[in-house]
């Protein structure tokens, strides 16, 4: 009998991507708030220590008010930093304040919206049908940047971080780079 079984091949497929993948991700983490300070900036801070845990660089960070422009320039900043991805929490709401999601979603060439999708379904398994109210997004801009925005609270970048971006991060690097 031969072992020429294309399902098992199939299965391999993300394993040998994954392998391929780069072992760090260069990363710049923006706090989109109008409040929030470096001292009170706990989604910012949890988002670099989960960084720094997994071997990822922090290639810089900053807190912006939820002004399109300013999180514009900072996505610039990134780039010009050497970043490949940017991580921005908050703003993602539906106050006449949050705009990140507007503005991300200008910059963004191919979306992924899955991200999204799968952030949702996973915080409504944690809080129920506020889940809809998550304006999460990813996708990569036309300068190639993997932009990731995720709502500010603790919980919600906990969840964004450890079940959704950090373990694809190297694949999405490896993918982007073919």
């Amino acid at each position: 009998m031969a072992h020429d079984d294309p399902h098992q091949h199939h299965h391999s497929v993300p394993h040998e991507h994954k392998a391929r993948a780069p072992a760090y991700a260069k990363v710049y983490v923006i706090t989109c708030s109008d409040s929030r300070t470096a001292a009170s900036d706990e989604g910012g801070r949890n988002i670099k220590s989960r960084l720094a845990d997994k071997g990822h660089v922090v290639a810089g960070s900053a807190i912006v008010p939820d002004e399109p422009a300013r999180i514009v320039e900072e996505l610039g900043r990134a780039k010009t930093a050497g970043a490949q991805v940017a991580l921005i929490t908050g703003g993602t709401g539906i106050t006449s304040r949050d705009s990140t999601f507007e503005t991300v979603s200008g910059l963004i060439a191919r979306p992924l919206p899955g991200f999204g999708e799968l952030f949702r379904m996973l915080s409504f398994q944690e809080i129920g049908s506020a889940a809809m109210l998550s304006r999460a997004i990813a996708g990569v801009t036309r300068e190639g940047l993997l932009v990731f925005a995720m709502p500010g609270s603790p919980a919600a970048v906990k969840l964004a971080c450890d079940r959704l971006i950090l373990p694809e991060l190297g694949h999405l690097l490896e993918e982007l780079n073919r």
